[in-house]
């Protein structure tokens, strides 16, 4: 299971361990309250779930913590249940942005600039080791991110773990069994096999996949 849909399944999970929290009789004061353990357990079990999902620095886990360390008022529970509903739907909607990705979609953009800058001065050389450092580096976070092992993996082992788990295919697919090759002999400093069509093809590519990805 990708990890999206495990985040999917626990805000299922924990939607429903929300609707079950019911207020109970406080003593004899005629008022109510939401018991303490089942309130713990259900708020602990979603600020894990938002550390995981948006990060600690999200107005999501933030706005969440305050009302999960500061509950005065079964108010304040409601205002919690909320911020969960509220977070439910900017992920099953897709609406969470990471600062961190988008940052680094700038840095890999920049090396795309170089490269492309280098092909055209005629440098095809340069322009290939740009933009295949850059395209390594993308696919194993890429990868990283839909919870693939990169340990110790090269960029060939990276790309079949891809393929295998099914997070490229098609055209994509295809277009990236060719990149380990080119990255090796410009990695390598094995430039005579090198092209300027192998370099505009790994700009192209990268270029591509940023788009999508990043």
């Amino acid at each position: 299971m990708e990890v999206k849909e495990l985040i999917l399944q626990r805000f299922t999970e924990l939607e429903k361990q929300m609707n079950d929290l019911r207020e109970v009789p406080a003593g004899t004061t005629g008022l109510t309250w939401y018991p303490q353990d089942a309130w713990q357990a259900w708020a602990t079990s979603v600020a894990n779930l938002f550390d995981g999902a948006f990060g600690r620095t999200s107005v999501h886990f933030e706005t969440f913590e305050r009302l999960h360390q500061n509950r005065k008022s079964n108010s304040d529970v409601d205002a919690a249940k909320g911020v969960f509903r509220a977070a439910k739907a900017d992920f099953e909607g897709g609406y969470v942005f990471n600062l961190e990705r988008a940052v680094i979609g700038e840095v890999f953009g920049d090396f795309v600039v170089l490269a492309k800058e280098a092909l055209a001065n005629g440098n095809h050389i340069a322009a290939a080791v740009l933009a295949s450092a850059a395209l390594e580096d993308a696919l194993k976070r890429f990868a990283s991110s839909r919870g693939v092992d990169i340990l110790g993996k090269t960029m060939q082992e990276v790309v079949n773990s891809l393929k295998a788990k099914g997070f490229v295919a098609g055209a994509q697919k295809s277009l990236l069994d060719a990149m380990p090759k080119v990255r090796n002999q410009a990695m390598h400093a094995d430039w005579t096999k090198l092209t300027a069509s192998d370099a505009a093809s790994v700009i192209g590519f990268v270029e591509q996949f940023l788009i999508a990805n990043f």
